[in-house]
């Protein structure tokens, strides 16, 4: 075993937050540049419109998904923290498993591709949002976790809130 590897909960803390922080600040790029909001308020398109509470609140939600990712990060931590490069193995494991292999058919998956009548390259548009996000969510996990400081978990503990505050005040304010 390399260095003191992270417990479980602390991990899960941390693990949270980078996710929730990546996931909002791709979220954000991606719909402004990929124009979310045409598809999702498209007739048929599957998906809640762009301005639905549970579309609105998908960054606090984050923390089920924060905790799920942690709970098998948690076990390859052997493999993934202390090491040279273990944010690259975390990387391959949420874009092979997560984005690539998943077992559903989603857009941009292996199955998406077969089974799904949208064309390839439509599909893998949401590459530019789902893959950044894992190398980010990867490389700020990873030197978190294997460089701790105050003034890191400060700043990100902040940003967190941030994340979380910014869709329940857009919930909360009046509509025009």
């Amino acid at each position: 075993m390399q260095e003191l590897q992270p417990r479980f909960l602390p991990l899960a803390a941390k693990t949270v937050v980078c996710h929730t922080i990546t996931y909002l600040l791709m979220g954000a790029l991606a719909a402004h540049f990929l124009h979310y909001e045409q598809i999702f308020n498209q007739p048929n398109s599957g998906l809640r419109p762009f301005g639905d509470v549970l579309v609105m609140l998908g960054a606090p939600l984050q923390i089920f998904r924060g905790i799920l990712f942690a709970s098998v990060f948690y076990l390859f931590r052997e493999q993934l923290f202390g090491r040279k490069n273990g944010w690259l193995r975390m990387a391959w494991m949420l874009i092979g498993i997560g984005i690539l292999g998943t077992f559903a058919a989603p857009a941009g998956s292996f199955e998406g591709f077969i089974f799904t009548t949208a064309p390839i390259l439509t599909q893998m548009r949401g590459y530019l949002e789902v893959v950044p996000q894992a190398l980010l969510l990867s490389a700020l996990l990873c030197y978190w976790v294997n460089r701790p400081r105050k003034w890191l978990g400060w700043t990100l503990g902040v940003l967190y809130c941030l994340c979380i505050a910014l869709p329940i005040v857009g919930l909360l304010a009046p509509r025009r």
